[in-house]
């Protein structure tokens, strides 16, 4: 008799019924993406310069989705993968500044696998939020080994980390840990040790491997593969014609990337042996993307591009998908998929019906993955990312809908652009380079997509009241009890070692509360003032001293503004970071 297995989750919405048989050969999943890799940085990409032997042979044995989409920075891909959803909708729109935080009510990928039994993982960069309730383990982890922020070495990390990624403080499930090793090998040892412990209790697993390399900075990578590629000649693969002198720097900088790149290779090898290994390998689906477009000017296959582009070289991704139990191997499908497409694939692939409320943007790609010769499916895919606090209507977005791609290259780095929009068309069939502008001369089709996204526009940005304010980091919380502020989620235009900014928080409970500063050096006669809502707190600071304890303020619950300043007669500056912990 087939006993019923239902679990009931409300929060997620989900009512989920599953067959005890059903249950039994449910696949694992692991995802595994990079940081700034682009989609000409494979061997099977046509790339001769670079060894990447067993994504190589993941791409012989499973299914490739060429044409692939992914957004031109970080957290967007990120937002987009997680929840199925166009980033717009989670309020997540920048990296930094505040503007990488993901709405905590999103409905998560993992906590879609989690509520019918998956042990969840993550090992690698989250970038959705650092504090509660944003967190990887708010959101549907049962295991987290993450670095803080935008990656190892900037200022969201342990001052005391000394921008490392050997031997780095990272934090597992919420606590700093210290290290030992390069940290994709860490990464990846946590991961592969998830999955030994999960698989001997019988449980399924999802495994979520974001890696942080090959996002720079540069100077610490694996030594021995680095030796070995600055030997080698990589100007074939520079888009830029360079003097000696910078080619040869060029020539470095790319042989630092290209290390880190194997070295997440080695690792996947690794990790495909201890799947093997255990006889999990058949009935995994190990899935292998990048967040966005390369971190240099460099060999894109046939596209241009490179990351913050809407060009395709900016925005295109390989996606792999290796599943023996279902997948043919060695096939390749035409159906143009994106980031938003992951959650709903995964759910369908291991036997999850998502409720009607819960909202996707993306469509399953699971019939595409397991016959490459079905008929493509049209579909109609924004994607759109810029800098700054609120989107602006066409400000570097690009539609694609057929063929034909519809595209605003206005630049990544400003909130808004200036003057009206130059609108560029292209037939991707016919000119995948993106080297025949037919704005004028197919001014029908360029009218229609014009029109699809301004409505895809009009949609996203009405997905919630106030859809573009950014989530509140909650402090004083029993889950997450020690609030550290820092420069990546302070609201300013910049997190510059001499600028200021503010939180916005929301204090859970009145009461007292212990606050420490911690800065560089402070100069002579410099005085410290923190805002706390109303409340005004001031503390001289003593020359040369890095840390600053104020003891049991009071603070007001509810959602603040916070600042904190060292002041030095007109001058003003913000801390490293600010701790808040609920006294006790």
């Amino acid at each position: 008799m087939c006993r019923i297995f239902t679990v009931l989750t409300p929060f997620l919405g989900l009512v989920l019924a599953l067959a005890d048989g059903a249950l039994a050969e449910r696949p694992n999943v692991v995802v595994i993406m990079t940081d700034d890799q682009g989609v000409g940085d494979f061997g099977f990409a046509g790339n001769q310069l670079i060894d990447t032997p067993h994504l190589d042979a993941l791409h012989a044995g499973g299914v490739h989705l060429e044409e692939f989409y992914v957004s031109p920075v970080c957290s967007p891909t990120r937002a987009c993968l997680m929840t199925g959803r166009y980033n717009y909708r989670t309020r997540c729109i920048d990296t930094y500044l505040g503007r990488s935080m993901m709405e905590p009510q999103e409905i998560t990928v993992a906590e879609v696998l989690h509520a019918v039994g998956y042990r969840t993982g993550i090992f690698g960069k989250w970038h959705l939020g650092d504090n509660y309730p944003m967190r990887a383990i708010d959101q549907g982890f049962d295991e987290a080994l993450i670095h803080k922020g935008g990656g190892l070495a900037q200022p969201s990390e342990p001052r005391e980390n000394g921008r490392r990624y050997t031997d780095a403080i990272l934090f597992r499930n919420g606590k700093q840990v210290q290290t030992k090793g390069y940290c994709t090998d860490v990464y990846f040892d946590a991961a592969i040790d998830f999955v030994k412990t999960t698989t001997a209790n019988d449980d399924n697993f999802f495994v979520y491997i974001p890696t942080n390399a090959p996002h720079g900075p540069f100077h610490d990578v694996p030594q021995a593969l680095y030796d070995d590629y600055r030997q080698k000649d990589l100007s074939p693969i520079m888009v830029r014609q360079l003097k000696d002198g910078a080619r040869k720097s060029e020539n470095d900088k790319l042989a630092r990337i290209f290390a880190m790149i194997t070295n997440v290779d080695q690792n996947i090898g690794r990790l495909v042996q201890t799947l093997k290994d255990l006889g999990q390998l058949d009935n995994t689906i190990l899935i292998y993307l990048n967040d966005n477009g390369p971190n240099s000017a460099r060999y894109v296959n046939r596209h241009r591009g490179v990351k913050s582009n809407v060009l395709e070289g900016g925005i295109r991704s390989p996606l792999i998908v290796h599943w023996p139990a279902r997948i043919k191997a060695g096939s390749s499908s035409a159906q143009v998929g994106a980031h938003i497409d992951l959650l709903p694939t995964i759910a369908e692939a291991c036997g999850v019906k998502l409720k009607k409320k819960h909202h996707v943007d993306g469509m399953s790609l699971l019939r595409a993955l397991q016959d490459a010769d079905s008929k493509p499916k049209n579909r109609t895919l924004v994607i759109q990312s810029h800098r700054g606090n609120q989107p602006t209507l066409y400000h570097n977005f690009m539609i694609r809908k057929g063929d034909y791609k519809l595209v605003h290259p206005s630049g990544f780095g400003k909130e808004s652009f200036e003057g009206d929009p130059k609108f560029e068309l292209y037939n991707l069939a016919e000119d995948p380079g993106e080297t025949k502008n037919l704005i004028t001369r197919e001014t029908r089709i360029a009218s229609q997509l014009q029109s699809l996204y301004e409505d895809w526009f009009a949609d996203v940005s009405s997905t919630r009241k106030n859809n573009y304010d950014p989530p509140r980091i909650v402090l004083g919380s029993e889950h997450d009890p020690i609030g550290v502020l820092t420069r990546q989620d302070w609201r300013n235009g910049t997190w510059a070692p001499n600028a200021n900014g503010h939180w916005l928080v929301d204090v859970e409970s009145s009461g007292a509360y212990d606050i420490k500063l911690v800065f560089d050096a402070a100069k002579e006669n410099e005085k410290v003032k923190v805002e706390f809502g109303n409340a005004v707190l001031g503390s001289d600071s003593p020359a040369g001293s890095q840390e600053i304890v104020i003891r049991r303020a009071q603070l007001v619950a509810g959602p603040q503004k916070v600042q904190a300043s060292l002041i030095a007669g007109a001058q003003t500056r913000g801390p490293y970071q600010m701790i808040v912990t609920k006294a006790k």
